[in-house]
């Protein structure tokens, strides 16, 4: 496998084992390593986001990892200018960036290029977030066909965060998602991109994720979340949607067994892994999948 000049996009379900599957490739390619995950860019939320440990780099450079104040906002667009940058620094040092994260929006901006979409008025998204809650998917995503039928070629009926996203831009602009991206492109060439999807199976996923949640309580979660509360971060900052901040300050309001929280973030994340399944069923089917079983394998035939 040749990966001279290429761009290696790493992802997969939450707790797959990316991040120290990235390591291993970085070090039979001579790659260095760049954040794809929207909470780890956070310098506060170490243990939530389950950002790498530096003591595990192994020498591999690691960039975007715990960067930005929890205060500020960060979308999709001020990731892609920094990855943007991060990818021209290493090629220029002849070496390959590997990409690892789970935001699948990410990887979308940087291979489809990233469409300017309006900012669309909070009250209208919050809206539209309690509609989608009172009717429930199914529902919902009915109710967007009637607002627009082309989505029913490109939006899964299950995939509740696309279908929100559609609703209100189309109901706010007046122009469907796909309008939108007509015409944006990449930085880059799609050739340049070698895309790597790490599979998981659903049981085997459960006990990692329910095992790596207890491994955060016992590491420092809530001491986390204890410095995070005394910030006063505003309520409509993306980083209060982080898994594992509302559960511990429920269980610091309350005084829930931590049995009960760790259990209420295990089944959230579980969700949340779901999702992100969902969502590389719609937008990856081009990437190269990897069960757990084939990732050794597939490093021993990198020469």
């Amino acid at each position: 496998m040749d990966f001279i000049s290429k761009i290696v996009l790493i992802s997969g379900p939450t707790a797959s084992g990316k991040s120290h599957f990235a390591i291993k490739l970085a070090k039979k390619i001579n790659g260095e390593i760049i954040n794809a995950d929207s909470m780890q860019v956070y310098k506060q939320l170490k243990i939530l986001s389950a950002r790498p440990n530096p003591k595990k780099y192994q020498k591999i450079k690691h960039h975007l990892y715990g960067f930005h104040d929890v205060k500020k906002n960060f979308s999709t667009g001020d990731w892609l200018k920094l990855v943007t940058k991060k990818i021209n620094e290493i090629k220029k040092r002849k070496k390959i960036p590997i990409l690892v994260g789970g935001t699948g929006l990410y990887f979308k901006s940087l291979t489809d290029g990233l469409v300017k979409i309006p900012n669309i008025p909070i009250q209208l998204r919050n809206k539209i977030r309690k509609l989608h809650k009172d009717l429930g998917q199914k529902k919902f995503y009915q109710k967007l066909l009637k607002l627009d039928s082309s989505y029913k070629k490109n939006i899964n009926p299950t995939d509740a965060q696309r279908s929100i996203r559609a609703y209100e831009v189309k109901l706010f602009t007046k122009k469907s998602l796909h309008e939108w991206f007509e015409g944006t492109k990449s930085n880059f060439k799609n050739e340049e991109f070698y895309k790597i999807y790490i599979d998981y199976p659903r049981q085997d996923l459960i006990k990692r994720i329910a095992n790596r949640t207890d491994e955060m309580l016992k590491s420092g979660a809530i001491p986390e979340v204890k410095r995070f509360i005394k910030l006063n971060v505003k309520i409509d900052k993306s980083v209060n949607k982080a898994i594992g901040v509302g559960e511990i300050k429920e269980f610091l309001r309350n005084k829930k067994k931590l049995s009960e929280i760790s259990e209420k973030i295990s089944i959230k994340t579980r969700q949340y892994a779901k999702r992100q399944s969902t969502w590389a069923r719609g937008n990856m089917q081009s990437w190269y999948k990897l069960m757990p079983q084939d990732l050794n394998k597939f490093l021993k035939k990198i020469k």
